[in-house]
Formats: structure tokens, sequence, C-alpha cells
């Protein structure tokens, strides 16, 4: 069954990850001139300008932890949180573009064939590097999608498969401690504000490409909470 809930997931973010690919005829290539970047020296490493936008840079806070656990712990949060946040990421940008296209299909059974012609041609791909996510992992991975979309995974799959299917997907998902209607409350949740600080920490070092949350909190008001 915890193959099921994977494979489920997967088909949800494939969906959202491939559509724009499969939809357009061509993808037009970006050339970047790099004589017009600016680099900023931080540590180090030369950042571009484009990078990063000094007006929002946030002054982290030093990271202290009560013991060796801690640190361990946080240090595997990061690890994994880095792992998955790129999907969310995708899942996000192609969200916008399947909410677009499927707007343009009026009949409810012309989107319904056209979900699963997609379905079809995106079935195998990225299943080499999802599949191998952890049960931890895929919840991130849940959360992630929910701080991007603002849609928790169980409606995203309600809304572009079928209601039975997500109510289905979400219970047997539970008996193995995985919610997919679980949300991103980094106001009300400490792991998910940790999860948050290792964002802002990636965004700023240029690991990570920043893409602002769907929800709305106050990462500065958060840290004075939760660091208290």
């Amino acid at each position: 069954m915890i193959l099921d809930i994977i494979s489920e997931m997967k088909k949800i973010v494939y969906l959202l990850l491939i559509l724009p690919l499969f939809a357009q005829s061509q993808i037009d290539s970006l050339d970047t001139d790099d004589s017009d970047v600016e680099y900023i020296i931080i540590e180090g490493d030369s950042i571009p300008h484009t990078a990063i936008n000094l007006d929002e840079v946030l002054l982290l806070h030093k990271l202290k932890f009560d013991s060796k656990e801690d640190r361990k712990r946080y240090l595997i949060l990061r690890r994994k949180t880095i792992k998955v946040y790129p999907y969310a990421k995708l899942a996000a940008d192609r969200l916008e573009s399947l909410n677009e296209r499927i707007d343009h299909i009026k009949k409810k059974s012309d989107q319904k064939k056209y979900a699963k012609l997609i379905q079809r041609y995106i079935e195998d791909e990225f299943a080499e590097e999802l599949k191998q996510l952890t049960r931890t992992e895929g919840q991130i991975l849940v959360k992630l999608i929910y701080r991007q979309t603002g849609e928790t995974t169980f409606d995203l799959i309600k809304r572009l498969r079928s209601g039975w299917r997500a109510f289905w997907f979400n219970s047997t998902a539970n008996l193995f401690n995985i919610s997919l209607k679980e949300t991103f409350d980094p106001e009300n949740n400490k792991e998910d504000y940790l999860i948050e600080d290792i964002l802002q920490r990636n965004f700023q070092s240029g690991l990570l490409e920043r893409q602002d949350a769907a929800i709305k909190f106050d990462f500065l008001e958060l840290t004075e909470k939760w660091l208290k």
C-alpha cells in the first residue's frame, strides 16, 4: 500500500512538472549574457546579483543547539528539505501553467481526457528520482507543496483526478504516518519553522532558487517566537 501512496504522489507531481513541456510544440531557449550580471562576493563565493534582491535579504540569527542530538536532527532536516524543495517549486510553477491551460478547455470530459493523455505520456518521468524518497522526505514534500501552492496534496489530487481517489490515498497514507492533507504551518509547528529557516538560509547562499510562499507569515516574528 505504501508503494501505491508514493505512486499516486508521483503522478500528481509528474502532472505538475511535465504538463507545460508536453503542451508546447517547442520551447524557446533563453540565453543569458553574463556581461550584464553583477556579482557579489559572500564568504568567498561569487553570486550573481540577480540571485539576490538586496532589499529583501534577511538578517538571520546564528544557529544554536541545546544538544548534539538537536544539531543532528536539524542537519538531517536540512538535507531532506534541500532534496525535496526543487520538486515543490516546480510543482508550483507548473500548477500555474496547468490552471491556465485547463481554463481554456471548456468541457470537463475533455479536461479529463487531456489529463489522462498527459498522465500516460509522463508516467515514467522523474520516476527514478521520486521513488527514492523516504517516508519523512515524502511528508516534507507534502508540506512544501502546500507552502508553494497554497493547496494540500490531497486537494490537488481531488481537483486534478477524483475526490474518491484523494480520500482513499489519504486514508491509506495515514496508516504510514503520511498525511496528504498536511499543511505548512510555521506559526504553530516548530519543525515547519525550522524548514522555513533552512529555506531562507539556502535562498541567501544561492543553493536554492527563491520562490515566495503562497501562504502569508512573518519569518522574523516567528524567529522571535521560536527562539526566545
